[in-house]
């Protein structure tokens, strides 16, 4: 296997808005938004057979 990818970062970018109906409903408005990082590697793997493995990358502050 070669290696054709290795980046680290937010591959999308997630958001989360609860909304409250007239109701007294709570609806939960979901956004994703695939990143910069995310096209690159789709553009890397493009008609090619890949094996993904995902890490976590734990903040250090």
């Amino acid at each position: 296997m070669k290696k054709i990818f290795e980046r680290e970062g937010v591959f999308v970018e997630y958001k989360e808005r609860r909304v409250e109906t007239a109701r007294n409903d709570v609806l939960v408005h979901r956004e994703e938004n695939p990143t910069r990082l995310w096209w690159e590697l789709k553009e890397a793997i493009k008609g090619k057979r890949v094996k993904i493995v995902v890490y976590e990358v734990e903040e250090s502050d």
